[in-house]
Formats: C-alpha cells, structure tokens, sequence
C-alpha cells in the first residue's frame, strides 16, 4: 500500500481519536491545512476551515469531510486581524461548541532574496503577519480552554527555523520568533491544563513546489534517510498525534517532519 493509498482509508475503517472535539484550522483551504483538517474531521472532530482569499477551495474541503459523515464550516478570516480572528471563533463555537483545539497554520507569504536585497517593509511583513497569525487566534481561544481547564494548541513552524537557506532569513526569523512564542505559551498555559507544540515540516510537496521538475523531486528524495519527498499527508499525520490524546503529556516541542533529512 503506498502513501496515497493508506492516508485515503474510508471514514468506517479509521479508527477515530478525536470524537467530540472541536478543532480550528487556519489557512485550512489548501495544501497541509486542507490534509490536516479533513484528517482531524476523519478522526471524529469537528473542524472550522479558516480561510481568506480560497473560498471555493474552502468550501470544498467542507464538501469532502461532509462526504464522509463529518463535520466542518467554512469561516473566512484574516489572522492578521484580531476583529475579524474573534468573528470567525464565535461562527465556529456557535456551530459545534468551544474550541479545544487550535491549528495555527496560516501562511504569511514573503520575499525570498539576500538579506542586502532586502527592505525592512518586506522583512517587516513577514515578521508582524507570522506573529499575529499566532497570537491573535490564541488569544480568541485561550479564554475557553482555561475555562474548560484543557485544550491543544498546535503549530506549523518550518526546519528552516534551526536550519536557515539562503534567501529566507525573513522566513528563518520570523517562524524563530513563532517557536519563541509558543515555548513561553506552553511554560504559561501549562497549569490550566494546555499543551502547546511546534511541528517543523521540512521539504515538503505542496502546491507551490508543483512546477518543480521531477528530477529535481528525485534527487531531493535521494538526499533523505527515508528516500522519498515529503506530503502533505506526513505533516497532517504529525498534527493529529499532537492533538489527540495519545500526546496527552507532551508540551513545548518542536517535532521535525522531514524524514531525517535533519537530524537533530
């Protein structure tokens, strides 16, 4: 069974390890938070898919899960923007309950260049819209997981952050400052019974690598202990054991998902 073949298990034969939860996705309409929000609905949560230009493309990964019995809402948001953060927060706990559980995932896009190429407008962006699309959303949910004394937050960060490339030190500082962040937040929320990690996705096939020729995937996959490229679906999979119970004692991580390409 390939890949493709054991993440496309029908509904019926998952054995499920979230049911009842409610979970929020950011950037949820493609790409890794798409594979991670129809895997967490899979596993029995409910999922708000949060997203700001992709409506169609949201609507269908609510169309999917729906396919499969589950349950999910489309909430369209900017995480830059604390207003429009709250709004969509209330539309999901107003359609299945209080969040337990919070993906930040939420892509900020920035300019890949020398840092002498770089202005500080550009370096700027990056910076402030990674760290609001962190802290707004934790601060709409936090509230009511401290109420309910427990809930999960998990984090996309990037490799790059330990291992930085040329051309990405505003990419490499600002998912830095994300792995920052989330350390204090799991020191604080501790005691109210929150865990909070970072998964560090290495290379991984998205769409955005989707010209890329497929020598140069080969050649990627050769250079990799496991000698295959990344998928989405190996970082949803990460994701989901950081939310389900099964972690229930692991908080302040950083977990690679990179097939060892980096070895810590």
């Amino acid at each position: 069974m390939n890949i493709t073949q054991t993440y496309a298990k029908t509904h019926s034969e998952v054995t499920k390890l979230l049911t009842n939860r409610v979970i929020l996705v950011t950037g949820a309409s493609r790409s890794i938070g798409a594979a991670t929000a129809k895997l967490l609905a899979r596993h029995g949560a409910a999922v708000g898919i949060n997203y700001y230009n992709s409506e169609l493309a949201a609507h269908q990964v609510v169309d999917a899960i729906a396919s499969e019995g589950g349950k999910a809402l489309a909430v369209k948001g900017d995480v830059r923007e604390i207003h429009q953060v709250e709004t969509m927060v209330q539309q999901v706990t107003e359609a299945f309950g209080a969040i337990d559980t919070l993906v930040i995932n939420a892509n900020v896009l920035f300019r890949i260049a020398p840092f002498l190429e770089h202005s500080w407008e550009d370096f700027e962006a990056k910076l402030l819209g990674e760290l609001k699309g962190a802290f707004y959303p934790c601060k709409a949910v936090v509230p009511s997981m401290i109420k309910q004394q427990k809930g999960c937050i998990i984090a996309v960060s990037s490799i790059a952050s330990r291992y930085p490339n040329n051309g990405f030190s505003a990419h490499t500082t600002a998912k830095s400052g994300l792995d920052g962040f989330l350390k204090s937040l799991a020191l604080e929320l501790g005691p109210y019974g929150i865990r909070v990690n970072a998964i560090a996705p290495g290379l991984i096939l998205t769409d955005a690598l989707s010209s890329t020729s497929q020598e140069w995937k080969d050649n990627t996959a050769q250079m990799t202990p496991l000698r295959r490229n990344g998928m989405v679906e190996d970082v949803a999979g990460a994701i989901l054991l950081m939310a389900s119970e099964e972690a229930k004692f692991i908080t302040g991580t950083y977990l690679p998902v990179n097939g060892g390409a980096q070895i810590l």
